[in-house]
């Protein structure tokens, strides 16, 4: 699981979750419905996460509000985007990927973005910004979890977008705060804490929360990370065995065609599997990636 589909899950688990990042918007915090306390209707905020097509490339999350899909200036809607990573080209890309949101959804009148970094030392792009872009990127609300988690006492659910880069003798006081408030968020606390600590077992990790093994062992969350263990290893195999095969076929794959081919879903890795025996060189492989991997 990579920590960026962590986020997407939190932010689909707790929609409401962004009125804690957007200023002035304090009323409506008040009444956000948490995970599991109240019915989906009664949620101030729904989440997606479009595909802006003429860029082949998925938002990490749009959240709309339910009683004014426009947005207003308390409530707007709000493009998330996660980097935890450098990137050189990450402002230009926010930028650009936020303008093509705007074209091809022109009924929006009121708009955030909220970018959450997992530090300030990251590289998102060049020092002098151009001037067309700064007042852009100005506006826009930026959130650096290491800096957000050396802060006082938090909201249970901000406090949890925070245990992705918490120190290790953190974690059992804060995943302890978290759960006497919101038990039910056990089971997005237990995915992030498994990739962060890779070489330790379920049981380990349920020490480090503080809570014992036999909680988790029968509740959704457990046999949604059954499932989502068997299918990330099945994936893993298909696309050690893909890969291999697409050398042979196409010789050598250049970092960016073999990180598209790993970021594939399950059922797509299966279909090129079977089309890769038709290829006749590197051409048709990118043929097949810019029609199935968009």
């Amino acid at each position: 699981m990579q920590t960026d589909r962590w986020f997407f899950r939190v932010f689909q688990s707790a929609p409401d979750l962004v009125t804690a990042l957007l200023p002035g918007a304090s009323a409506a915090r008040d009444q956000a419905a948490t995970p599991g306390t109240e019915a989906e209707a009664d949620r101030l905020y729904r989440f997606s996460a479009p595909e802006l097509k003429a860029t082949s490339h998925r938002l990490d999350g749009v959240l709309w509000p339910r009683r004014q899909e426009r947005g207003t200036r308390e409530m707007p809607v709000v493009i998330l985007e996660v980097q935890m990573h450098n990137d050189p080209d990450f402002r230009h890309r926010l930028a650009a990927e936020t303008f093509r949101f705007l074209q091809q959804q022109p009924r929006v009148e009121h708009l955030a973005v909220v970018v959450i970094t997992s530090h300030a030392r990251l590289r998102l792009g060049p020092e002098r910004v151009p001037q067309q872009l700064r007042g852009f990127l100005d506006q826009a609300i930026w959130f650096d979890l290491e800096a957000l988690s050396q802060q006082g006492p938090m909201d249970p659910l901000v406090d949890l977008l925070t245990l992705p880069v918490r120190r290790e003798a953190e974690l059992p006081e804060r995943c302890q705060a978290i759960l006497d408030r919101h038990p039910e968020l056990l089971e997005l606390i237990v995915p992030i804490l498994l990739e962060r600590f890779a070489g330790l077992s379920l049981e380990e990790i349920m020490v480090i929360i503080g809570t014992p093994i036999d909680e988790l062992r029968h509740t959704r969350a457990a046999q949604q990370l059954i499932s989502e263990g068997r299918m990330e290893g099945r994936a893993e195999g298909e696309v050690a065995v893909t890969l291999r095969l697409l050398a042979r076929r196409c010789g050598p794959l250049s970092p960016a065609i073999t990180t598209t081919i790993q970021s594939l879903p399950l059922p797509a890795l299966e279909a090129l599997a079977e089309a890769l025996l038709d290829f006749r060189d590197g051409e048709d492989l990118k043929q097949w990636l810019s029609e199935h991997a968009s």
